[in-house]
């Protein structure tokens, strides 16, 4: 039986928060539901709901009034979809640049693909693996593409043909879909023996691993991106609002 992954319980706040402000049930200028409000809704605890309701504030979704609760901005612009871009060669480099399509086929969706979907494990997917691989230090990235099926046809993602223009801009030409911002979750573990060998680094180095759910403008995902970094070849950095 496989395992399922379940989202943080704060991811889920998130996500389900964005996904009302951008389907205008929340438009800017409205208050937020309580704190109160929102634990009894998502049966969460008080820390969670704050950790949530934090970083939509900080990606500038909402903001706080002292005294009087929390508001409504509005969709940030594509700040967070442009910093994943730059950040992952994956998504929007060209396949000639330095990689190599290592397989691309129909699979059922793992579970941690499936969670960052939010479909059930099994569910039929076409999987796009790839290595990159930069002069001078090797392989630095290990990541596959996950997409429902329908998305995938009438479009080159499902073969080992490169894609000449980068993986969002190829789905967005063939099938109109538009992408608007990037959920993300980070986290390190040792590789795999397969990950290790195709990385070129020791079963005993880690790696980071960043969970991508590339989601339109209600936030329904519509891409999962599972992207694996040797720790010694990369250094994650960013930029943030500390009000």
């Amino acid at each position: 039986m496989p395992i399922e992954v379940a989202q943080p319980k704060y991811v889920v706040i998130v996500n389900a928060m964005q996904q009302r402000i951008g389907d205008g049930t929340y438009p800017p200028g409205a208050m937020l539901p309580s704190e109160t409000e929102l634990v009894r809704e998502f049966g969460a605890s008080r820390p969670v709901v704050v950790r949530a309701l934090d970083m939509l504030r900080q990606d500038g979704w909402i903001e706080s009034r002292q005294g009087k609760g929390r508001f409504v901005i509005g969709r940030p612009g594509g700040a967070s979809t442009r910093a994943a871009r730059e950040r992952y060669a994956v998504l929007d480099q060209p396949e000639p640049a330095g990689s190599t399509v290592l397989a691309a086929e129909v699979i059922p969706a793992p579970p941690r693909a499936a969670s960052a979907l939010d479909i059930e494990p099994g569910t039929p997917v076409v999987a796009r693996r790839r290595l990159v691989t930069v002069d001078d230090l090797g392989p630095v990235e290990l990541a596959t593409a996950y997409l429902p099926v329908d998305l995938a046809a009438g479009t080159d993602v499902g073969g080992t043909a490169s894609l000449s223009d980068g993986l969002l801009r190829h789905l967005t030409a063939r099938k109109g879909v538009k992408f608007d911002h990037v959920a993300e979750r980070i986290s390190a573990r040792l590789p795999r023996a397969d990950e290790a060998s195709l990385l070129k680094v020791s079963p005993t180095d880690p790696v980071v691993t960043a969970l991508l759910s590339i989601c339109d403008r209600t936030a329904t995902p519509l891409l999962a991106v599972d992207v694996l970094f040797p720790a010694s070849r990369h250094d994650l950095e960013d930029v943030y609002p500390l009000d």
